[in-house]
């Protein structure tokens, strides 16, 4: 190793850890502060260690609400990721395996779709026609909406490096155009399934506004809106509210770590062919 190579990875480290791993050692650290202590936003350690009782009272806070959000976006989260894999797969395939004019339109909506920004009022006018406003289900169709264009790119690259040889050779064997993609095709999507399932899920659950234009109600609170509960107009309880953030942020970090590498495969295998 070069002594350049030996210094840009030493700078590279040197950038990860002040945008990340400080961030979140500030956070950890105020969360472990009393009210006075935290209250000066200041990088220092704490004069009394109450990383427990803050965990505590963040956890009884408003008889169990954290819990009670844990589970909407946890139910959200595997809904919506479910129908994202199962509908981008199948759309991805059509779109890369079936040349017509309409799937020509189709490409056009999904690109469309990922370039548009959405109307809120409209999206709340049509969930009410279809009594889906303020549900659970209504929160996983708009999910769903907004992630499918990415899923379907991410599919239809990945499915472009497949060769036609294995569905035409199940077709011979008698096999129909659904018995092809379950049996043949999606057993072979498994990288860019599990990139799209990360992405999508750590998305999802961390996603603050969507919840909070669509899903309004104490009965269905999702995580990031909890942060409410120690912020307000006229005082904010830090040591509190950076706790609450502790524990939203800690289930995606370590998903993040243990899945980063296929995160990179299945958004890279998809770049040489398609």
């Amino acid at each position: 190793m070069s002594r350049r190579q030996l210094y840009t990875g030493i700078a590279a480290l040197a950038a990860c850890g002040v945008s990340f791993v400080l961030p979140f050692l500030f956070i950890f650290i105020t969360a472990a502060k009393t009210k006075q202590d935290a209250a000066a936003l200041k990088f220092s350690w704490p004069v009394e260690w109450q990383l427990w009782q803050n965990f505590m009272e963040v956890l009884q806070t408003r008889n169990y609400m954290l819990l009670l959000a844990y589970f909407n976006s946890t139910v959200i989260t595997v809904a919506a990721v479910t129908l994202l894999v199962l509908f981008g797969a199948m759309v991805g395939y059509v779109l890369q395996r079936r040349h017509s004019r309409w799937n020509t339109v189709i490409y056009g909506c999904v690109l469309a779709g990922l370039m548009i920004p959405p109307a809120i009022v409209p999206t709340i006018w049509v969930l009410q026609l279809l009594g889906l406003f303020k549900t659970l289900s209504g929160m996983v169709l708009i999910q769903v909406a907004y992630g499918l264009g990415f899923t379907v790119l991410l599919f239809r690259s990945f499915i472009a490096t497949i060769p036609r040889d294995l569905d035409e050779a199940a077709i011979i064997d008698g096999a129909r155009p659904f018995q092809i993609f379950f049996r043949v095709i999606l057993p072979l999507l498994k990288p860019v399934t599990v990139t799209v399932i990360v992405v999508q899920s750590i998305a999802i659950f961390n996603d603050f506004t969507n919840p909070l234009y669509y899903l309004p109600g104490r009965e269905n609170v999702t995580v990031q809106l909890t942060l409410y509960n120690f912020q307000g107009q006229f005082q904010t309880q830090f040591n509190l509210l950076f706790m609450n953030i502790l524990l939203v942020t800690i289930p995606p970090l370590i998903v993040f770590i243990f899945f980063n590498r296929q995160i990179v495969a299945g958004m890279t295998a998809g770049a040489v062919k398609g």
